[in-house]
């Protein structure tokens, strides 16, 4: 079973899908509706913008967003997803892509989490850090035994788990995973505590919109974030989607399952190749592929 698997932040870099726009005509059109959907010029940011100017959370998710269901969707008869996941924000890409969503709706939904997501770093300075080298049991432990919001947020891969929540939290926690051992714990360059408690705000705004989003029955299961589960219904699917805002990204366990259920080959849709990377961690035999650009 092919397994088509959807990158999230992170990914983005200047330049991104020109070739898209420039070489098929559906990539134009659906760039140039994005661009009227979103009511500001994200093409021009993609293509011709600054790192600055694609960091920001409400540029970063869409552009992302759009490089992978932009280049599913002009892969036509080629894209025959039988399994999808995508990493946080890659969700709704693989939502999209196995037809839960309309390209028009998910693209409001990823630009209305991103914005919200914006706003609620606004309220409580806060920050992740990438640990490595350590289970995730020491992680989840430690975490708890500080008083201070600090809770796993990325479960991406056997021995690479990244953290979230308050800057003193963080501060704290990198410190006391490094004399558990941890080879490294570094602090990254975000805007906020994702996956975390303090996205509740975020959490409440994303629950009325995507309650008020039509969405279809897939065409293929999507292995979703907060419970690593095979899930074909459009309800179960709408709840998860809320949850993953506060819930930490469960993609270890996404890919053994996928695994586990039968996937042969993973392709990865958009920008990077960080995703392939994961998969060779949990399985290095494991066939891995990535669409990145134009297919002529």
């Amino acid at each position: 079973m092919k397994a088509y698997v959807f990158p999230g932040q992170g990914a983005q870099f200047v330049g991104m899908c020109k070739d898209l726009y420039e070489n098929s005509e559906l990539g134009k059109e659906l760039f140039d509706k994005a661009n009227e959907i979103l009511g500001f010029n994200i093409t021009e940011l993609m293509f011709n913008g600054t790192d600055e100017d694609l960091r920001q959370t409400k540029v970063t998710q869409p552009a992302i967003f759009l490089h992978s269901v932009i280049l599913a969707k002009t892969l036509g008869d080629d894209f025959k997803p039988e399994m999808v996941a995508g990493h946080s924000l890659g969700e709704f890409s693989a939502l999209v892509a196995n037809g839960a969503l309309s390209f028009e709706d998910g693209l409001k939904l990823v630009s209305q989490r991103a914005i919200a997501m914006q706003k609620a770093c606004e309220i409580e300075p806060s920050t992740m850090a990438a640990i490595i080298g350590l289970d995730d049991e020491t992680v989840v432990r430690i975490c708890d035994e500080i008083d201070e919001i600090v809770v796993p947020a990325n479960f991406n891969c056997p021995g690479q788990l990244v953290i979230s929540g308050s800057i003193k939290g963080i501060e704290i926690a990198c410190e006391k995973l490094k004399e558990a051992g941890a080879k490294r714990a570094l602090p990254l360059k975000v805007g906020g505590a994702f996956h975390s408690p303090l996205m509740e705000p975020a959490r409440i705004e994303l629950e009325e919109a995507i309650k008020n989003t039509h969405f279809s029955a897939p065409t293929c299961p999507v292995y979703q974030n907060v419970n690593a589960k095979p899930i074909i219904d459009p309800e179960e699917i709408k709840k998860n989607l809320v949850a993953q805002l506060t819930a930490p990204v469960r993609f270890t366990q996404i890919m053994m399952n996928m695994i586990a259920d039968g996937a042969s080959s993973f392709t990865e849709v958009g920008p990077g190749k960080v995703i392939q990377g994961l998969v060779k961690k949990v399985d290095r035999k494991m066939e891995t592929f990535g669409v990145d650009s134009y297919q002529a």
